[in-house]
């Protein structure tokens, strides 16, 4: 039987002003019944589409599908929604389309309509949102910082973790996803209040804190995060971003160390600048007490009561040149002069000296092996490494203890002989890791402005220019030993005593002697000591004084004695306009401060010696004489 008088007049207007694609097709797939919608979308009029099949109006595999769907309604005899899709003028569209069976009195399911609503759009966006999600979380993944979304209402939750979590902090994203205070214990006590702020009240900003990783490491970690609220304005998340910045930290504290340590080292130029310029004046002092002491001695002979007191008076200008000797190497101005030392007489002249410095709280003693061999060093720096030392085991017991210097032969595996000096203390002692820093330029674990970082790294290095070894031997509360290990030199004899000549052989025998010098108490007295020795000299307050002498006056000497830093010209700038006349002029410079270039920039003269203020009379003699015979 068939129906054909299913359409109302209402009906099929109320269908044909609708949006969506209505149809009906009998159980044969054959069309009863399209609406204006179907018309307008596949460009047909309804009555040329009555009585065909979709496979009279689409690819075979579209109509396929349509025609099984309509099977499938049918036989379940219930209505069914599914997608489906249809090819048009700008591609494939999507269609949700609602399948029900229409059954007549005998329930016999007779024909099948549909209703077809387009979704392509919707479709579209939820693919492209798919996908773009997709794409974050790839991303996401991939980068290497950690993408976070945190729950903070009703109930803390992580909600999602990027896999850089684990790189990161060494725990996987499943033991935050499975504790949400797992990320609050992980970070720094010291950090966590500034933490828990920045997410109880965030604000789009930056906070930089310390995480301790699973292995115990500590890396630095800088959050952006904002804020995710609900309709009322309340926070009820956080998401942001966690960045690994171990590294730029590292970086930003070597910065700063090393601004501070160049800060230091300009402190520490000029400071020696301001030594040397100290030592050269405190050098001319030297020079006029030790020469009026040396006249002193002279005059009132070997069995005058008061001749100790002349030479008392040299001996303490002796220790003041000592003094000044360590200021001049303290601002490298005074080049090292190697030399057989006894490493025992050393350490007593300073036990003496220690004594009276680090107090009645510190029981200083000695433990010297006898009959050590010499070693080749600058007696200065011995002592400056052996200073250092002690400084340091003074600072190591700020209540009091024993401080021990002792001396050692020891003899290597490979037959070298070495002497060891040990300093001994019963202090603080040190951890392993400060003693694997201990040697290191401004490694310090004194407080600030309490100590360089220098002593043990000038002594390490002072140490090893002379060939030696310096070792720490140290536990917390067990105390410290430091020991220097130099090889042991082959003992000679000096030669200087025998070559120095007696008074009598160093005499002037009236040598024109030309002495330029700005100070004039040295002058005075350099003048007075050549004169007693028979030296005709004449005198120059600054060098062009002397060149106006020589070129005006006409005046002839036999030797030049200058010093070698004086203003507007240097004493080798002297002797070299004056050596252009008499390249053969016998030159003698004196100075109590020079190394290197001099003022000018010119170097001494290979073939003139130089005395250091201050000097001995008999050196200034034995020079001069030196000089005259073997240039005269």
């Amino acid at each position: 039987m068939t129906r054909t008088g299913l359409g109302h007049d209402s009906l099929m207007a109320l269908i044909d002003h609708t949006s969506a694609v209505i149809y009906m097709r009998d159980a044969d797939g054959r069309y009863l019944l399209v609406n204006r919608e179907y018309e307008r979308l596949f460009g047909l009029r309804r009555e040329n589409i009555v009585g065909l099949t979709d496979h009279d109006l689409f690819p075979p595999d579209v109509a396929e599908v349509f025609r099984e769907n309509d099977r499938q309604a049918l036989a379940g005899g219930v209505p069914i929604q599914l997608e489906e899709y249809a090819p048009s003028d700008d591609g494939t569209r999507t269609y949700l389309t609602v399948k029900f069976p229409l059954i007549d009195e005998s329930g016999y399911a007779y024909a099948v309509a549909g209703i077809s609503t387009d979704i392509t759009e919707r479709s579209r966006a939820e693919a492209a949102l798919r996908d773009s999600e997709e794409r974050f979380r790839l991303l996401a993944d991939h980068a290497q910082d950690i993408i976070f979304r945190y729950r903070l209402d009703p109930a803390p939750a992580m909600e999602y973790l990027s896999r850089a979590i684990e790189s990161i902090t060494g725990y996987p994203a499943l033991d935050f996803y499975a504790d949400p205070r797992l990320i609050l214990t992980l970070i720094e006590p010291d950090d966590l209040p500034d933490f828990e702020k920045s997410w109880q009240a965030p604000r789009t900003g930056t906070l930089t804190f310390r995480l301790r990783r699973h292995d115990g490491a500590v890396v630095w970690i800088e959050q952006r995060v904002s804020p995710v609220t609900d309709d009322t304005g309340a926070v009820i998340a956080v998401e942001g971003i966690l960045r690994d910045v171990t590294e730029r930290m590292d970086a930003e504290r070597e910065r700063a160390e090393l601004e501070q340590q160049l800060r230091q080292a300009e402190r520490l130029d000029s400071l020696g600048q301001l030594a040397g310029g100290i030592a050269h004046d405190f050098n001319n002092i030297l020079a006029v007490i030790s020469g009026y002491a040396d006249m002193l001695v002279d005059e009132l002979g070997d069995d005058h009561p008061n001749r100790p007191d002349a030479a008392g008076i040299k001996q303490a200008a002796a220790r003041g040149t000592g003094l000044t000797r360590q200021l001049l190497l303290f601002s490298r101005s005074e080049p090292s002069r190697s030399e057989l030392l006894d490493l025992n007489a050393v350490t007593s002249d300073m036990l003496r000296l220690l004594g009276r410095t680090l107090g009645e709280d510190i029981e200083l003693g000695a433990d010297l092996a006898p009959g050590l061999p010499p070693v080749m060093m600058d007696r200065s720096k011995l002592e400056q490494v052996v200073m250092n030392a002690v400084l340091n085991s003074r600072a190591a017991m700020p209540t009091g203890g024993r401080l021990t210097i002792g001396t050692t032969l020891e003899h290597g595996g490979d037959g070298q002989t070495q002497v060891c000096l040990a300093v001994t203390d019963t202090g603080c002692g040190m951890t392993p890791a400060v003693m694997a820093r201990a040697f290191e330029p401004f490694f310090t674990t004194k407080g600030r402005g309490s100590g360089t970082g220098l002593g043990l790294a000038t002594a390490y290095g002072v140490v090893t220019d002379a060939g030696g070894a310096i070792s720490l031997e140290s536990e917390p509360g067990q105390g410290t030993v430091l020991r220097v290990r130099l090889p042991a030199a082959a003992a000679q004899p000096l030669a200087a005593t025998a070559a120095t000549p007696p008074a009598a052989q160093a005499s002037g025998d009236g040598r024109r002697i030309l002495v330029v010098e700005d100070e004039e108490a040295v002058r005075d007295i350099v003048r007075r000591l050549l004169s007693k020795a028979g030296y005709q000299v004449f005198a120059a307050p600054h060098p062009a004084e002397a060149l106006r002498m020589c070129h005006e006056d006409a005046l002839e000497f036999d030797v030049l004695l200058s010093d070698v830093i004086m203003p507007g010209m240097s004493g080798t700038q002297l002797a070299a306009e004056l050596r252009r006349d008499r390249p053969d002029l016998p030159v003698l410079f004196m100075s109590g401060y020079t190394s290197g270039p001099a003022p000018g920039g010119q170097e001494l003269p290979t073939d003139a010696p130089l005395i250091r203020k201050p000097f001995e009379k008999q050196t200034l003699l034995t020079e001069l004489h030196r000089l005259v015979t073997e240039r005269l």
